[in-house]
């Protein structure tokens, strides 16, 4: 019985999707829910695990092949049925050993008991040969192709391949003092793996374990050799906690190497030269990426990344508007708050959240900024609920999940909303439903240091918001008894990139300015429980 390999619907505006890798090889044996393949869409990467248990036959779909949901992809042949094709080489034996009348038999109970790889099970067969290995022992032949299924003493001929193996495979055989005889056959002993598999038959490999596109990236980037790693995931899968523990470990060790050259070359030198050496620093090391000097395929998802910016880009009339916000009120609202905050929502208070619940409340007041335009009819809809998309750094490059109703949560709503879709979208757990429905995106772009940007609106919204790095610096304010005067200030741009088919230079100007005061005010204190 087999069971058809299927393009999964990985969601409802999902209609199609590409084999970016098979992760098994066709004759390889899979166990029901083991990552089988891996797929990718418009919206999401993902692995589509094995329906049955059974032997991966006929791959119908090659990796970068792009078919619609439902078209079959490849076929898991049961394993009983494979195992009844597995014993086909046996009846070959007679032919190979036609003088050895005994050894048809002494297949024919390891190949029903064999599963659809038996080639193995049949080493541990010759166990009574040790006692006629002796006399043969003198007259070594040629190891021969069926040397694994080697008979019992009636047949002499074959008992010095044989005997090897009890060395090989079951070291605490009786016949110890032998063991020293069969020393210097090591040739023989190299050889015994090679005759002991004469079939070919694909078996699931154990040695080197399931490695994602996105964890190899990363490993490549990082210049880490993924056989040095140790993978702490399930069955030995290398995670990105893996590899970035391993480059860090590396880093150190070749920072280690580089202070210890010094060193060793320092006692070499004359004593008198020693002081002089020792207040010269060691500058950390500049470790190039690996990615230098490459030639490489893009990614399934940097495609589409780039497609959805050029057609943005083609589709609507952009340009940028940046203010910006004294948000110190809102820095001394998360000292005082931050420590119980993270206790009773299991979350870090960030700027974010405040961002976030700031940009909804514009959105009500200002729904130009919250609505769509339909191009062939020419008509504007304008959305009855903030659906706000966060933009997510990833090693899969910049991805967009969806808060829903982001205009009903409060600030601790928010933070955890964000800090869930964030995280899984890392991670790669998303669904492609979380990455549709979009009304209106925040960036934070200032999470990697940057004051301001011009991003680029996620169609078919019309507005995208980027939010630089909050830092301190001197400004002038007013004060009630003293005037004009100079104070350090906690300061952030607010930088609105709207489509100018729908919005005017007036209408974006008007939305940062009540973003700006809701931040500037920092009344939240209420939804921080002050």
């Amino acid at each position: 019985m087999s069971v058809s390999v299927v393009m999964p619907q990985l969601g409802e505006s999902v209609t199609e999707g590409t084999v970016t890798r098979w992760l098994k090889k066709e004759g390889e044996h899979v166990t029901a829910d083991e990552p089988l393949l891996e797929v990718s869409t418009d919206k999401v990467d993902t692995e589509i695990p094995s329906p049955a248990s059974g032997i991966l036959r006929g791959i119908a779909v090659d990796e970068d092949e792009t078919v619609a949901v439902g078209a079959q992809l490849a076929v898991i042949e049961d394993s009983d049925s494979a195992g009844a094709q597995a014993p086909a080489p046996a009846p070959a034996a007679p032919e190979a050993q036609a003088p050895a009348a005994e050894a048809p038999a002494a297949q024919a109970p390891a190949a029903q008991s064999a599963p659809a790889y038996a080639p193995p099970p049949p080493a541990p067969e010759p166990a009574p040969a040790p006692a006629a290995s002796a006399p043969g022992n003198g007259s070594a032949a040629p190891s021969s192709t069926w040397s694994w299924s080697a008979p019992p003493p009636a047949a002499p001929a074959y008992a010095p391949p044989a005997s090897p193996a009890p060395a090989a495979y079951l070291p605490p055989m009786p016949p110890a003092p032998p063991a020293p005889a069969y020393a210097p056959q090591a040739p023989a002993a190299e050889e015994e793996p090679a005759d002991a598999y004469p079939e070919p038959t694909p078996l699931p490999s154990g040695d080197s374990p399931y490695v994602t596109p996105l964890v190899r990236k990363l490993a490549a980037e990082h210049a880490v050799p993924l056989e040095a790693i140790a993978g702490t995931g399930v069955g030995g899968r290398i995670r990105k906690q893996d590899v970035l523990e391993a480059a860090r470990a590396q880093r150190a060790a070749e920072a280690a190497a580089a202070a210890a050259t010094p060193a060793a070359a320092t006692p070499a030198a004359p004593p008198a030269a020693a002081p002089a050496a020792a207040p010269a620093p060691a500058r950390p090391s500049v470790v190039p990426s690996a990615l230098r000097g490459t030639t490489q395929r893009m990614s399934r998802p940097r495609q589409v990344i780039a497609k959805r910016m050029m057609e943005s880009l083609q589709t609507s009339a952009q340009l940028t508007t940046v203010v910006e916000a004294d948000v110190t009120n809102i820095a001394r609202l998360r000292e005082r708050a931050k420590a119980a905050f993270q206790a009773r929502e299991g979350v870090k208070l960030t700027f974010l959240p405040f961002f976030a619940q700031a940009t909804v409340e514009a959105l009500k007041v200002h729904p130009v900024l919250n609505a769509v335009i339909n191009g062939e009819t020419q008509e504007v809809t304008y959305h009855a609920a903030e659906h706000l998309g966060i933009a997510v750094d990833t090693e899969r490059g910049l991805m967009v999940p969806v808060v829903h109703n982001a205009g009903d949560l409060n600030i601790g709503g928010l933070a955890r909303k964000i800090a869930d879709v964030a995280a899984r979208t890392r991670d790669g757990q998303v669904g492609p439903d979380e990455l549709a429905g979009g009304t209106f995106t925040l960036t934070n772009t200032g999470s990697r240091g940057a004051l301001f940007d011009t991003p680029i609106i996620n169609q078919p919204q019309v507005g995208i918001l980027g939010v630089g790095g909050v830092v301190k610096r001197a400004v002038v304010v007013e004060d009630p008894a003293l005037g004009e005067v100079i104070a350090v200030r906690s300061m952030v741009y607010l930088a609105l990139t709207y489509d100018h088919r729908l919005v005017d230079g007036a209408d974006a100007a008007r939305f940062l300015v009540t973003v700006k005061n809701r931040l500037e005010e920092g009344a939240f204190e209420a939804d921080l429980g002050l």
